[in-house]
């Protein structure tokens, strides 16, 4: 049932060359140092051959701004386009970002609850790269980076996880005490700054310095266990004692969201929600992993990209309504 709550686990590790600057995504020349320096390390290596190259300057806004709603960079890396890159090896969601804070975020991604991967795939990156050239490293701190906070081990580890019933019940108040007194934060869907929209959170590490990349792991991983455990009681509890309300608010949102013609985010977030939470407890005709799919594919550029044209306004609502509908009336429930 774990994975019915962890969306994804991501590792990111960041990390800066010994012999550029910091300000690297600042100076045009430097940047692009970085960007031929990583993408000739990779591409040498065994791992190089499926990693592809995008420059954003060479992207459209709109496909710049899908790749961050789905995650695959983020929403950090779109502030500096001119001298920003990402290489993508798609087929196990590994990324390494180029002139965001630091010169190089190595990003892994695996669904549900699985941080040992993700951790294993960006050390195999981290390991090609560090026999060919040299990061700033200080013996006693560790990592050198742009952010005092990630010096050290220069990881990050989070879960993006669905807390429905303990948003309902009002415990995440609680959730954020237990969460903060083992040194981890919890934010939005997209990290610091952002809105904890359709009861989604990020559970991460909050320094990184004094514990090794396995602690934090550990640490992370332990914490995300104990929530789970934490809102499957009360999903239990619910199916138990209070099965007619809860199926109330499930039916209520799978009726909208197969037959609404409008929808705003906010409105989309709210029903969306239910509606996972319908489908991880079996309710709903409709498995996880598309209930999961619908939450890119709602986002404002994706459907941009999706109508091929700008929306803005009551067009984007609508779109958003019309592509919701399709999705949940395909086959099976599940999405193409």
């Amino acid at each position: 049932m774990k994975d019915a709550i962890v969306l994804s686990s991501r590792v990111r590790l960041a990390r800066n060359y010994e012999d550029l600057p910091f300000d690297a995504a600042q100076r045009p020349e430097l940047a692009a140092k970085c960007i031929s320096r990583t993408t000739g390390a990779l591409k040498g290596s065994r791992l190089g051959a499926a990693f592809e190259l995008h420059r954003l300057q060479d992207m459209s806004d709109v496909n710049r701004r899908a790749m961050a709603e789905s995650r695959i960079i983020s929403r950090d890396l779109l502030r500096v386009p001119e001298t920003a890159a990402v290489l993508i090896r798609a087929e196990d969601s590994l990324s390494v970002m180029m002139n965001e804070d630091d010169h190089l975020r190595i990003q892994a991604v695996r669904t549900g609850l699985d941080l040992n991967a993700a951790a294993q795939a960006c050390f195999e990156v981290d390991d090609v790269l560090s026999r060919q050239t040299a990061f700033a490293f200080d013996p006693q701190l560790g990592y050198l980076t742009a952010c005092p906070t990630n010096t050290g081990t220069g990881m990050r580890a989070s879960l993006l996880m669905h807390l429905p019933m303990l948003t309902h019940g009002k415990q995440m108040g609680n959730v954020g005490q237990l969460v903060a007194k083992v040194g981890l934060n919890i934010r939005g869907v997209y990290g610091e700054g952002s809105e904890a929209l359709g009861s989604v959170y990020q559970i991460s590490n909050q320094v990184t310095l004094g514990r090794t990349e396995q602690e934090l792991i550990s640490a992370v991983t332990a914490v995300g266990g104990q929530l789970c455990d934490m809102e499957n009681a009360l999903r239990d509890k619910a199916m138990n004692e209070g099965r007619a309300a809860l199926e109330d608010l499930v039916f209520r949102a799978w009726g909208i969201m197969r037959h609404a013609r409008l929808m705003t985010m906010p409105e989309f977030y709210q029903h969306w929600s239910y509606l996972r939470l319908g489908a991880a407890l079996g309710l709903l005709p409709l498995p996880v992993q598309s209930a999961d799919a619908l939450l890119d594919q709602a986002q404002e550029a994706h459907l941009c990209v999706w109508a091929d044209e700008t929306l803005t306004g009551q067009a984007l609502d609508e779109c958003r309504a019309s592509r919701v509908r399709q999705l949940i009336a395909m086959e099976g429930g599940r999405l193409e």
